[in-house]
């Protein structure tokens, strides 16, 4: 009797206030290619999700863990100094009071997919428990694991860097030389040779943990059948493609979040001005539990009609942003993975759930479209939005957002493209086809911009005549920067040195010189410019935009020739002996930088050498005809899997560093057909 009442309680504490999803992983089949990549059919979606969730276990339950380890505090007590900022901010953010206000809205559909999804979590940690992160993560409820999302929205929104501000009490800082960003395009069937559309989704992400791609298959009775992307703890796609249309996301910068100062009272530390009131701060007081540090550390979180608030030496600051006003991003991607057609595509983004992101689009029916997509709030004009203003008037507490028709938009331009890099989206098509800024408010802080990869995409598109599927391939591919480089530091000076008059310098100036601007691994002077650009994200940190100057051209050049003798013995070395792709005990020589379209970011690896943590990740081309099922090839820049025992952790690295691509389908026979597995999430 006991033991039953345990298990209805636990039934009824692990989706909140929803009834408990029957599951029977006997009824679901992980089916995993000849790369093991999962492929889960079940009969519903709550069975697909179940089989998702487990099938990620087994490749990454550390990743899918580290999610969900704020909501239980934890992340302190696993990751140490580090990890306890992000159990301060899940506090600050109020993540666990907003899913429970919100958490009426969700659908009783999504509901049951969040529940399936959970139950797997639950049931692969108990009996995977030397896997386990904590003794005290486990069982997770629905509502914790959809409070986790909201922080993680919200760091994606650029919360995460707000707070380290105001915790350096710095206000702001200049343009940074480091470009990570994302590629995705999409070419309307009349553009291009085939008669086909095409789209590309090329999400540039860490190469490891949480926010690395995950690639996957799911496909239920109940009209889920979509192979993509997720990030570690998604329930369904994050972009990817369905029978009937895909979808690719790349982060935005328009201006999604404010920060302010409050004017406090002088008599009162906790009380700060608002329309002439004076307003108590509210304060509570949270435990941070720290590995190693035997005693819990406590800490203040504020909270002001702005939102999360924190002190420093200037006093105290909020921050306010969507991203933790609303709990239905997850809810919003699985209506995506469900549309059928553009109508049901648009509805889903109508929710205006999900805070952020780029969204580009193609389908069979040859409707191409793209929206800078976010929560823009909507302000008062006469404040610069994009600093520090002021927290002690009504005047700058924004109540609503932009409505998804006031957001920039495309759909079907007559130049046959669309395409976004993280740049501007009056800059997204041909010229005659693209939006007008001056169209769109001013402070709502959309991106007027290029970059390296935006002017380099206009270079090699063929806008005059139709595209070709080889050609679309090698651009996103491609290596090369642009005739004239986009950077914020500008390192002409560097072009103009004499040899004769810096002898000791001589062969890395004549080298850099003929420089191609390639990033191809075999390129000399790729290695001379990465150091280059390393060395001077450092020393500029801070400073506005602007040219380097002859004395910091030559302070460079010395900096690259100590490098490179310091730890190569010679200054000769190609960008592939500098740069590795590494994975396990193996290594490879890696071309590729920021901001190119086939772009790296790295950090110190060994010897001088430098490994790269971030870049291409999951790539997909996917092309629509007006028949059949959509065309698919992917590349994972490592494997399926994050286990260095198996066979899938490192197989797509041969493919990836020739820029070839393995074919996958959403024909299901087709699945069981190649299958290397098919087995029970059990």
């Amino acid at each position: 009797m006991k033991k039953f009442l345990f298990c209805c309680i636990y039934s009824f504490i692990s989706v909140g206030i929803t009834a408990q999803v029957t599951i029977n992983p006997s009824a679901i089949d992980i089916v995993r290619d000849s790369f093991g990549v999962p492929h889960i059919f079940a009969k519903t979606d709550a069975e697909v999700a179940y089989g998702l969730a487990w099938a990620e276990a087994e490749d990454d339950f550390e990743s899918m863990q580290q999610v969900v380890l704020p909501a239980k505090g934890l992340m302190g007590r696993v990751l140490g100094k580090a990890g306890a900022a992000g159990d301060y901010a899940f506090a600050l953010f109020r993540c666990r009071e907003v899913t429970e206000e919100k958490w009426n809205t969700l659908s009783p559909a999504f509901l049951k997919l969040v529940d399936g999804y959970v139950q797997a979590i639950n049931k692969y940690a108990a009996t995977h428990p030397r896997e386990v992160l904590h003794k005290k993560l486990f069982p997770i409820t629905a509502k914790e694991y959809i409070a986790s999302s909201v922080l993680a929205l919200a760091v994606f929104n650029g919360a995460d860097a707000a707070l380290q501000r105001i915790f350096n009490n710095a206000e702001w800082e200049a343009p940074e030389l480091n470009k990570k960003g994302s590629n995705s395009a999409a070419v309307s069937a009349e553009k291009t040779t085939t008669g086909e559309a095409f789209l590309l989704i090329n999400a540039h992400q860490p190469n490891t943990g949480p926010q690395a791609f995950y690639e996957a298959h799911i496909c239920s009775e109940e009209g889920l059948n979509v192979l993509g992307g997720l990030l570690a703890g998604g329930p369904c796609i994050l972009h990817g493609v369905n029978e009937h249309l895909g979808w690719a996301h790349t982060v935005n910068y328009c201006d999604r979040m404010d920060e302010y100062q409050l004017e406090m009272n002088p008599d009162n530390n906790l009380q700060y001005k608002f329309d002439g009131e004076w307003v108590n701060l509210e304060v509570k007081t949270i435990k941070l539990k720290i590995k190693s540090i035997p005693i819990n550390i406590k800490r203040k979180v504020y909270w002001s009609k702005y939102g999360a608030t924190m002190k420093n030496k200037q006093g105290f600051f909020s921050v306010r942003l969507g991203a933790n006003m609303r709990i239905g991003a997850l809810e919003q991607w699985y209506l995506m993975n469900k549309a059928s057609n553009f109508t049901d595509f648009y509805a889903a983004l109508s929710k205006q759930e999900l805070s952020m992101f780029n969204i580009m689009y193609a389908d069979k029916q040859d409707t191409i479209f793209y929206l800078n997509n976010a929560l823009v709030p909507v302000r008062k004009a006469g404040y610069n939005w994009r600093r520090t203003v002021p927290g002690n008037t009504s005047n700058t507490l924004w109540t609503s957002f932009r409505g998804i028709k006031e957001l920039p938009q495309y759909i079907n331009p007559k130049s046959g493209f669309l395409f976004n890099t993280n740049h501007s989206p009056f800059l997204a098509t041909g010229t005659a086809d693209n939006l007008k800024a001056s169209a769109f408010a001013k402070e709502d802080g959309w991106e007027q911009y290029h970059l390296n990869r935006s002017v380099r995409f206009l270079e090699l598109f063929p806008q005059t005549e139709k595209l070709s599927y080889e050609k679309f391939k090698q651009i996103k591919f491609d290596m090369q920067l642009p005739a004239t480089m986009q950077y914020p530091y500008k390192i002409d000076s560097m072009f103009t040195l004499s040899e004769t008059q810096y002898p000791e310098y001589a062969s890395l100036i004549t080298t850099f010189k003929k420089w191609d601007k390639s990033g191809a691994a075999d390129s000399k002077g790729a290695a001379i410019f990465l150091l280059t650009y390393e060395y001077l994200k450092k020393e500029l940190r801070g400073q506005d935009a602007r040219a380097i100057t002859k004395v910091e051209a030559i302070a460079t050049f010395k900096y690259v020739h100590d490098y490179m003798q310091t730890n190569f013995g010679r200054t000769d070395i190609a960008l592939g002996d500098l740069q590795k792709l590494v994975r396990g005990d193996k290594d490879w020589p890696l071309g590729g930088f920021p901001d190119l379209l086939s772009p790296q970011w790295t950090t110190p690896y060994k010897n001088g050498e430098l490994r790269s943590i971030g870049g291409d990740g999951l790539i997909m081309f996917v092309r629509f005809a007006k028949d059949g099922l959509p065309k698919i090839e992917t590349i994972n820049m490592y494997g399926a899997s994050a286990k260095p025992g198996s066979k899938h952790f490192d197989d797509q690295v041969p493919l990836y560093l020739k820029h070839q691509t393995k074919t996958m389908t959403l024909d299901k026979a087709v699945v069981y057909k190649n299958a290397e597995s098919v087995y029970h999430p059990q």
